[in-house]
């Protein structure tokens, strides 16, 4: 039959007629024949169950068709939002990704404005609804609503609303603030096109010097649980639904408890350890991300070391995926690896960041495709192999009805997500509601509230108009709360702002970008400060992405806070007393670099002699 003459199956309207995809009105809501055949199949059918929907896509699907959804490479974004031809990531184009490798889940790195983003969006839709099945893509993204910025784990603000790290939604400790950033967040994504957040970490920051320890909820393995179920609640909503992001928890079974602190992104960091016995206990905040109804799974990079589980990275690791997350704690979601675990990826700077493969190096990419989907794994994050994949079915290595089981779970939280139905965005919408007022407002009393005053001995708040030297901090910013002065010799007092300190690693491009190593200032930059201290009273605020050993510093100082993420205004606000500060530290601060390096990596807030607890945190007026 003529597609242009056929009717659709059911009581449908149909709504327009052309020789592609045809819309037909469906109990008052527009649904697109995605196939273009002019009539609905039962998959493209939002009136039949779920399951049913999903088997029958399944059905119609060829081995090279469901081997590309178990894929999920980076994807970029052309000049003035157009289709990244060719593909700046070095995978191919665009198109030949979505129309020849059948992939249709994709990971956004870089973007523009928020309308931009929303046309790319749609233009990458568009591709997609004209293969064979009309598939839609699913688009994931780190996080993208704060100030740090780091190509591997996640993007400062840009069109966004601007909020603190996740470590200083820690700091409030307000699961409500919480889900409420999710709720603003979860906007701000469906209205570009973001489906699924590589996010959050559940991960417990039991070993300080951790280079990821700013994506985490703090030290506390209560709170890390509660906060983690608020946030999943925020993006997905009380079950995942056509308003919803996927939230891909990581990073399971618990990624804080690494060897020397150093972090599974690079080999002297692949393994993690429990000497203080405590495994069980950091699978607490998953099991409040499982109680939350998180979609989705991101095992970590790191291998188990010293327990009776086999020493193998987790996602390779069928006792972990297999037994413990699908067996165990009854999780039939998707499961998606971390970035990178078969091949290696050559880097901007010419170096080349080695694959993941921790425990079995030794295999080839086959036999680690191999490994992870034996191990339970339904999705390669970052990578971009469906022929392998294809050709592990045909040899009879693996069976096709495994094949089928990730399939199914991937298909399912697309249909959950309502891309069938509506896969396009609203580019005018996206260009208002992104970084609107009201959202950006509550970003801000965020940053305010994440703030914690460590140490003040009677200096803060400062006065209005007071005599102020800066340094670190914007002078034009200061500007509006007091006189800036161009010598610390003439103010009233100083305010300094630091990063926590860190040992720079200059291996590779992407090891500079995390930052591990000593807490401890270098001796002179500390002699520097310590200087500036005794010359004046000195506010030192520092952005605690790791928590920094102080001990001399604030015997020094007048006053002494510690920022998440935080804009000068922020800090300033709570400087001069606009703003009083409520914030509590979500880790403890150690007393010296000794004294953390002593600690054990799985147990919580165990240094000696801590300079402050966790939980300490001063208020104006106590």
């Amino acid at each position: 039959m003529n597609p242009a003459q056929a009717g659709p199956q059911g009581p449908y309207d149909r709504l327009e007629m052309a020789a592609g995809p045809v819309t037909f009105e469906i109990d008052g809501r527009s649904v697109r024949d995605l196939n273009g055949n002019g009539q609905l199949d039962r998959y493209e059918d939002p009136r039949l169950p779920l399951e049913e929907r999903v088997n029958d896509l399944l059905e119609r699907m060829t081995l090279e068709e469901k081997a590309g959804l178990m894929f999920h490479p980076p994807i970029g974004i052309g000049p003035g939002g157009e289709l990244d031809e060719p593909s700046m990531f070095g995978l191919g184009g665009t198109t030949q990704l979505v129309a020849e490798r059948h992939l249709n889940h994709f990971n956004l790195y870089f973007t523009p404005d928020a309308r931009t983003t929303a046309e790319w969006h749609n233009r990458l839709q568009r591709l997609a609804e004209a293969t064979r099945l009309g598939i839609p893509v699913t688009i994931s993204s780190d996080p993208r609503h704060s100030f740090d910025e780091n190509p591997a784990t996640s993007w400062a603000a840009g069109s966004f609303s601007q909020w603190p790290e996740p470590i200083g939604l820690g700091a409030t400790r307000d699961e409500e603030l919480v889900r409420r950033f999710g709720e603003i967040a979860r906007q701000e994504y469906r209205a570009v096109g973001i489906h699924v957040a590589l996010h959050p970490m559940a991960d417990v920051a039991t070993e300080p010097r951790w280079a990821r320890i700013l994506g985490t909820f703090g030290e506390d393995f209560e709170a890390v649980g509660r906060l983690t179920a608020a946030y999943i609640r925020g993006f997905q909503g009380e079950e995942l639904g056509p308003a919803s992001v996927a939230c891909m928890t990581k990073h399971f079974p618990g990624g804080g408890p690494q060897a020397d602190g150093e972090d599974p992104h690079f080999p002297y960091g692949k393994d993690q350890v429990y000497p203080g016995g405590r495994f069980e206990e950091h699978l607490r905040p998953f099991e409040s991300a499982f109680a939350a109804g998180t979609a989705q799974i991101m095992p970590y990079y790191g291998r188990p070391i010293g327990t009776d589980l086999e020493p193998v990275g987790f996602a390779f690791n069928r006792e972990v995926v297999t037994d413990m997350l699908r067996g165990r704690f009854g999780f039939d979601g998707v499961v998606c690896t971390d970035w990178g675990l078969v091949s290696d990826l050559p880097m901007p700077d010419g170096s080349v960041w080695e694959a993941k493969a921790w425990g079995v190096e030794e295999l080839d990419t086959a036999e680690r495709v191999a490994r992870i989907i034996e191990a339970g794994c339904d999705q390669f994050g970052g990578e971009n192999l469906p022929e392998v994949v294809v050709e592990l079915v045909r040899s009879g290595r693996i069976e096709e009805a495994r094949i089928d089981e990730s399939a199914r779970r991937l298909l399912r939280d697309k249909f959950r997500l309502g891309l069938f139905e509506s896969p396009y965005v609203d580019p005018e919408l996206a260009a208002t509601l992104c970084g609107s007022d009201e959202f950006r407002a509550a970003g801000a009393e965020a940053q305010r509230r994440a703030l914690v005053l460590i140490a003040n001995d009677g200096v803060l708040p400062l006065s209005p108009g007071a005599r102020i030297y800066v340094d670190g901090l914007s002078a034009e910013a200061a500007a509006a709360y007091g006189e800036v002065v161009a010598e610390a010799a003439d103010a009233d007092a100083a305010i300094v702002f630091r990063n926590a300190p860190y040992e720079p690693r200059l291996g590779t491009f992407i090891e500079s970008v995390f930052h591990a190593g000593s807490l401890e200032f270098p001796d002179d930059e500390r002699d520097r400060l310590l200087e500036l201290a005794d010359a004046v009273p000195t506010v030192l605020v520092v952005h605690l992405e790791r928590p920094a050993v102080l001990t001399e510093l604030v015997g020094a100082c007048a006053a002494v806070v510690g920022s998440f993420g935080a804009s000068p205004d922020a800090i300033l606000d709570l400087v001069f007393g606009r703003f009083s500060p409520s914030g509590k530290l979500p880790f403890e601060l150690p007393s010296s670099m000794e004294a953390a390096a002593r600690q054990l990596p799985d147990v919580p807030c165990d240094s000696e002699a801590p300079l402050f607890p966790l939980g300490h945190g001063l208020s104006y007026g106590a």
